[in-house]
């Protein structure tokens, strides 16, 4: 799977899988991107002391670090276990060349846009005290037979359908629901009419978003 370095529309960096013409972010902003779909449409509506984050997958890593950011500007009285799913990792050398350090002015973030891609797979690192991340290098599906404690925040930032329908339909989803607490949330930049029927059928309550830049609308769904 070869992949090109490309610069989106608010400077910030992601990769192009050549030959799919698929980005691991927005073409319109990497960085707004990751903001409005899981931070500001999914951290900041999650009210509670230990949040366990699921995040499908961890590519890049740009969402866990706006993560971890936005946990550093609080008064961090609260615990994150983040777990990010990922089959085929990003190697070094293209973290290297995203540069994310450059998008953060805290210097600890700035650190670790290169150090989680070092850290070993499948086991729990602490980032800083009370934010501890475990990297699962993992098919999605596989998720099934993985022990996860009851998750209250799903990032489901799959490719798109387009290239990977498979992603985006019941078997998939249904997995995710099984691994979510009641009250738990999913967002995503998705506003697929049949991913929306699949959450709801699923037992989710759904709602539409504005969406980042350049798309006009996401989701969010809540499991009742």
């Amino acid at each position: 799977m070869k992949r090109e370095l490309i610069t989106t529309k608010d400077g910030s960096k992601t990769l192009l899988i050549n030959g799919l013409e698929e980005t691991y972010h927005s073409k319109h902003g990497a960085l707004q991107e990751a903001i409005h779909v899981f931070v500001e449409n999914g951290l900041k509506l999650i009210n509670s002391y230990e949040i366990n984050i699921l995040e499908l997958g961890f590519g890049t890593g740009l969402n866990v670090l706006v993560t971890i950011d936005e946990y550093l500007k609080k008064s961090r009285d609260n615990k994150i276990n983040y777990f990010g799913v990922e089959k085929y990792p990003i190697f070094l050398e293209e973290a290297l060349e995203l540069v994310y350090s450059e998008l953060f002015s805290n210097d600890f973030v700035k650190d670790l846009s290169l150090k989680i891609h070092e850290l070993d797979w499948e086991i729990q690192n602490e980032l800083t005290s009370d934010f501890f991340l475990t990297k699962l290098k993992k098919d999605f599906f596989d998720l099934k037979t993985t022990e996860l404690p009851p998750i209250d925040l799903v990032y489901f930032d799959c490719f798109g359908a387009r290239v990977q329908p498979d992603l985006w339909e019941m078997e998939l989803l249904e997995i995710v629901a099984s691994k979510m607490r009641s009250g738990g949330l999913l967002t995503t930049y998705s506003s697929k009419g049949s991913v929306r029927r699949n959450l709801m059928e699923l037992g989710f309550e759904v709602e539409k978003k504005q969406g980042p830049p350049g798309k006009r609308e996401m989701m969010i769904a809540w499991k009742k």
